[in-house]
């Protein structure tokens, strides 16, 4: 068969099991990421994800680890925050939703003890077929560190790159996604983020995809911002696609895409994670139609959800996952 003009892909993390969090174990990690991918794979997935389980906390089952999975393991950032600390991380208005630092970051920030290439290499092995691995931005990371090291954010933002990119060299699927969703609450830190983004994508071997969305918590928009000003932040990254909250989003910054660099796939969020409304085939196709009819014929490369789905209920995200694919199938008309 041949390979569809528009690919369904998932944007990163899934549920995490009932069984698995009840009872935890390396093995039952490596079950529970099997099912994730044949999950996937069943409802017509083309690029699924290892749902993020290589960061499952037995401690933290209900979340996945974007933040502290990274820098906990990261060289020279202390997972111990005292009041001193935390009252110095408040002081800092941009990052309000946070209580605390994810770490204090103490001395020079090294790969430490993080190893991303055995977590991808955990779930090639039961991936079934080409597979998409996700970290999270450099930029986004420094952010919820305090900083008493470089006493500098591009430096300190800088070193997380180059140690997130001595990382993602080594990582062995078909495509490596950097996840990113503080900048459109801070465009004015797009040349910066940028870069640290660049270092990371340009160490990657294989495909490259940039995730950006406005945050999610309990279906609740962390970041203001639009896409409009972030066109130009867009076109700098060297990625060969993008992966775009649009199904959450007010109809313009659909419009906004438009000036999009044609090099760059365009990754289009039809699925709205915020909700647990199942959409239909019907609803999935539309907006695929309308992104077409915006962004002009051929240029919508991928269809997704807007952000992962950790935060749902799995009957809500399987059905949803299902819908994603038929409503692709539908607008194609292959079935």
């Amino acid at each position: 068969m041949s390979t569809p003009s528009i690919l369904t892909t998932t944007v990163g993390s899934y549920p995490v099991p009932d069984w698995l969090a009840a009872l935890p174990s390396e093995q039952a990690v490596v079950d529970a990421t099997r099912v994730v991918f044949s999950s996937q794979r069943q409802a017509g997935i083309d690029l699924p994800t290892d749902g993020e389980l290589y960061r499952f906390d037995v401690n933290h089952p209900d979340t996945n680890g974007m933040i502290e999975y990274f820098v906990h393991r990261l060289g020279g950032c202390d997972a111990r925050v005292g009041r001193a600390d935390t009252a110095g991380f408040r002081a800092r208005r941009e990052m309000g939703f946070r209580a605390k630092p994810a770490a204090v970051v103490r001395g020079p920030v090294t790969e430490g003890v993080l190893n991303l290439p055995e977590d991808c290499a955990r779930a090639a092995k039961v991936a079934g077929g080409d597979f998409k691995f996700t970290l999270t931005s450099p930029y986004m990371l420094a952010r919820t560190l305090l900083d008493e090291h470089y006493h500098d954010f591009e430096a300190l933002t800088l070193a997380v790159a180059d140690a997130m990119a001595a990382q993602a060299a080594e990582l062995n699927c078909a495509c490596v996604q950097v996840d990113e969703a503080n900048i459109p609450g801070n465009p004015a830190d797009a040349p910066l983020a940028a870069r640290a983004i660049n270092r990371v994508l340009d160490a990657v071997k294989g495909s490259k995809a940039v995730h950006f969305c406005f945050g999610n918590y309990g279906g609740q928009t962390i970041q203001g911002g639009e896409w409009s000003v972030l066109v130009e932040f867009l076109n700098s990254l060297h990625a060969d696609h993008l992966v775009l909250e649009l199904a959450h989003r007010p109809a313009a910054d659909l419009e906004a895409l438009k000036d999009l660099d044609p090099r760059i796939g365009a990754g289009i969020g039809v699925v709205d994670i915020k909700v647990n409304h199942v959409e239909t085939a019907d609803e999935i196709a539309r907006r695929i139609e309308r992104a077409e009819q915006v962004l002009g014929s051929g240029r919508v490369r991928f269809i997704h959800p807007d952000c992962g789905f950790w935060m749902l209920k799995r009957s809500v995200a399987d059905r949803k996952i299902e819908a994603l694919a038929r409503g692709r199938d539908r607008f194609l008309g292959l079935a």
